[in-house]
């Protein structure tokens, strides 16, 4: 149900109409360069600037003494007072704008809507981020703005305004995190990066934390041509200078010497094998029209009642059609076993939330469709800088709280103890 106008509603209405009747009611006569909407733009921004000035001559003056400038104006004790406009052109919605900015005679006046040296009024620089965080290359954010509000920018110019988000690149990946995850996740995705003069195939690895209350946030993103147990012992330290006490269960894709970097450093956490990535890799190993049929016969392994009852039929698989066929299908489970089993002592229910990736593997599907348009990135900044605008564009769709996660916290107070208080 809508509001009553009030009083202001009606005489701003009356205002509005007598404006457009005057103008007219086309598109160009309202959106054009010249259009209604550009000049009321234009005449609020110059207001609001002369407003800005009035404040700030009237600030320090003394009630008791007056003082007139040339033309008869109030002016402060020390003499300052308003000394005529300076043109200027700045770039906002509806394209570039000539405005009249106010000046006072000691030049203090610093503007606070459109401040010295900036000729870019609020809002048009997140216009352009929101654009390059959604994957939009710059000379498609330059192709879109000449296009839309008939504004030529360089690239040069799209990623200066982009640049100004490495430092909250920096606040972030140094924030202070919780003392416990029940959860964490890790994984990679591979980007091409300009590196040294050549082009490489870079992986990005991110940490995808659950919360004890459910909630989740990606707690980093690392850059590395190559991991190993020294870069994963690096990623730990770093997790655990933040303020990171204890991991309950991290669930891996079974990188090299992952396991042993996580244990160092949280010595008590539960190494979960990630059976979605493990499925992928037995699959490998077969021709594609049987695929379906090996992934069937493997879910009977993961999906046992009991550690006991999988090693019954990981050995049923070994023995069987495919497992003949394709012996290093079940040797590679067997090498992994010791991470593939933490999962049974929990209900089917909460297994959906520990051992697959459901919710990194879609992460990693949006950020992939957020690179695909670029060849590769020029340098690990500008990679780490667009992973990071479209990590707080997709962290603002997420559901606050998994499915299930009541039925999973009940498990971990039982299975952890204080550990998860």
């Amino acid at each position: 149900m809508r509001r009553p106008k009030t009083k202001e509603d009606k005489a701003l209405d009356e205002a509005l109409d007598v404006l457009i009747a005057k103008s007219g009611h086309s598109p160009e006569a309202i959106m054009g360069d010249q259009g209604l909407l550009a000049q009321l733009t234009k005449r609020l921004v110059e207001r609001v600037l002369g407003a800005e000035l009035t404040h700030h001559l009237k600030t320090g003056r003394s009630p008791t003494e007056t003082v007139l400038d040339e033309k008869g104006e109030r002016a402060e004790p020390n003499g300052n007072c308003r000394n005529g406009f300076s043109a200027k052109t700045v770039l906002g919605d509806s394209g570039k704008m000539d405005i009249e900015v106010p000046r006072d005679r000691h030049s203090s006046f610093e503007p606070l809507l459109v401040p010295k040296w900036q000729k870019k009024l609020p809002g048009f620089e997140d216009k352009i981020i929101a654009l390059y965080a959604r994957g939009m290359t710059m000379r498609d954010i330059k192709a879109m703005l000449e296009q839309q509000y008939r504004i030529e920018v360089s690239p040069d110019f799209i990623s200066s305004v982009t640049d100004a988000v490495h430092a909250e690149v920096t606040e972030w990946q140094n924030r202070p995190l919780e003392k416990m995850y029940p959860l964490v996740f890790f994984d990679a995705l591979r980007v091409r990066i300009r590196d040294e003069g050549t082009v490489r195939n870079k992986a990005v690895y991110l940490a995808l934390g659950v919360a004890a209350d459910g909630t989740r946030e990606v707690l980093g993103l690392w850059i590395e041509q190559n991991e190993g147990a020294k870069f994963w012992l690096k990623v730990m330290n770093e997790l655990h200078n933040r303020g990171v006490e204890d991991v309950l269960i991290a669930v891996v894709d079974g990188l090299k010497g992952f396991p042993e970097a996580i244990t160092t450093v949280f010595p008590e956490a539960q190494v979960q094998t990630c059976i979605v990535h493990l499925i992928r890799h037995s699959l490998t190993y077969c021709a594609t029209k049987e695929r379906e049929a090996v992934a069937a016969a493997l879910k009977l392994v993961y999906r046992a009642e009991s550690e006991t009852m999988a090693l019954r039929r990981l050995e049923e698989f070994e023995a069987g059609e495919w497992g003949k066929k394709y012996p290093t299908i079940a040797a590679s489970w067997r090498r992994s076993w010791e991470h593939v089993i933490p999962f049974f002592v929990y209900p089917a229910a909460v297994r959906k939330i520990i051992y697959t990736t459901n919710a990194i593997e879609s992460l990693n599907m949006q950020l992939r469709k957020i690179i695909k348009n670029r060849g590769h990135f020029p340098s690990d900044e500008a990679a780490t800088k667009l992973l990071y605008l479209a990590l707080r564009n997709i962290h603002t769709k997420w559901k606050s709280i998994p499915l299930n996660w009541k039925a999973a916290a009940n498990q971990f107070a039982i299975q952890f103890g204080s550990r998860f208080f």
